[in-house]
């Protein structure tokens, strides 16, 4: 593949940079770190304004039909900005999963809102195990005349509090292969028997606990085929992990940038300290490795927009560098600065703490070794 974005892509980076310089700047993602909703609606409705919710949706669904490689793109921006909110959980972990297995009338309804910025959703998919493969999912769906009931907890679901509609990933079958007897269901966040409760995080990203209860679903909100929805989960998480290193490896990028800056700035001993081998060596390898990032991530969502065969192995590769790339340079980062690094006034611990979210997420660098290894029949 070419690793040079295309003019439209350059376009899209540049003028998202620009945006979010503007729009997002620290202070409000401090604020958001605080507040209740952790979003802004305002921006969320600039946001769409720009066509970013619709970016990698086709245009009968009120999307911009940009491919998931665009996508990367913009995600890398965010990342950099740090921008608080439900962006990947709506647009990458639901939205995408109507876009591969929902009717013709469930895309129409649910795509065309998010596009528009008028619908906020969710993936409810990881329980007490913590994991993310078939075997974890446990959760009960029972079939029971022209609906399904749904009991259980789901842990860990990002903006749940906020979400109008959740994706649930449920259990509708036993059985010894457990890719079999899975089922993905289409849940208004308001149906009775659903409790939402916060979870307090470092990062201030907004996680819950989501407790259904009962909760009667039509069956026509089942998200493509009963018992055969591990394959679409599989692939969503694939999106999901490759949206992630494009958001780590833009937040990377600019830890990488502003401790160089600092480097060239910071007088010890009468000479900038960015003279010294010692700090040299440390931002030589953290853009290394930043580099990686970028060269992985980006060939992961190309092997995406392809529906190249390698997706599944390159999205591992990729979260497995990333995930210990973006800790290393935020570490190296808060080291280079010194105390004031970590201090609440700078901002390289609103980039250490997203690191370290960012590494667990979908698996960390470990996880993503192993699956390499299997891939690789070693």
């Amino acid at each position: 593949m070419n690793f040079e974005l295309g003019e439209e892509q350059v376009m899209l980076k540049t003028s998202a940079r620009e945006f979010l310089d503007k729009e997002c700047q620290k202070k409000h993602v401090r604020a958001m770190m605080d507040d209740e909703k952790g979003y802004s609606p305002e921006l969320w409705k600039k946001m769409a304004g720009l066509g970013w919710q619709g970016l990698a949706f086709p245009e009968q669904y009120g999307g911009v039909g940009s491919s998931f490689l665009d996508l990367v793109v913009l995600l890398e921006e965010m990342g950099r900005a740090l921008v608080p909110g439900p962006f990947l959980a709506t647009i990458v972990h639901t939205g995408r999963a109507i876009l591969l297995a929902g009717s013709e009338q469930q895309k129409k309804e649910y795509l065309t809102r998010i596009a528009n910025g008028d619908l906020v959703m969710t993936l409810a998919l990881t329980e007490e195990t913590g994991g993310i493969e078939a075997a974890d999912i446990n959760m009960k769906a029972k079939a029971a005349d022209n609906h399904f009931i749904i009991s259980g907890k789901k842990l860990f679901v990002p903006d749940a509090h906020i979400a109008d509609s959740y994706v649930v990933v449920a259990r509708t079958k036993g059985g010894v292969r457990k890719e079999n007897g899975i089922t993905l269901f289409l849940v208004d966040a308001k149906t009775k028997g659903i409790k939402v409760e916060m979870l307090k995080t470092m990062t201030g990203e907004k996680l819950c606990t989501v407790v259904f209860d009962n909760v009667s679903v039509p069956s026509a909100n089942v998200l493509g085929t009963v018992d055969k929805g591990w394959p679409v989960v599989k692939q969503v998480l694939e999106e999901a992990i490759i949206a992630e290193c494009a958001w780590m490896t833009g937040g990377a990028r600019w830890v990488l940038e502003t401790t160089i800056d600092y480097a060239k700035s910071r007088i010890q001993f009468g000479h900038p300290i960015g003279s010294f081998q010692a700090i040299q060596h440390k931002l030589a390898n953290v853009a290394v490795e930043v580099e990686g990032c970028t060269s992985l991530t980006y060939y992961a969502a190309w092997t995406v927009t392809e529906n190249d065969p390698n997706r599944t192995v390159a999205a591992s590769m990729a979260k497995a560098w990333v995930s210990d790339s973006y800790k290393h340079a935020t570490f190296e980062g808060v080291q280079i600065h010194g105390g004031i690094g970590f201090t609440w006034d700078h901002d390289m611990h609103l980039y250490f703490k997203r690191a370290k979210h960012g590494e667990i997420a979908f698996g960390d660098g470990d996880y993503h070794r192993e699956k390499v290894a299997q891939l690789l029949k070693m």
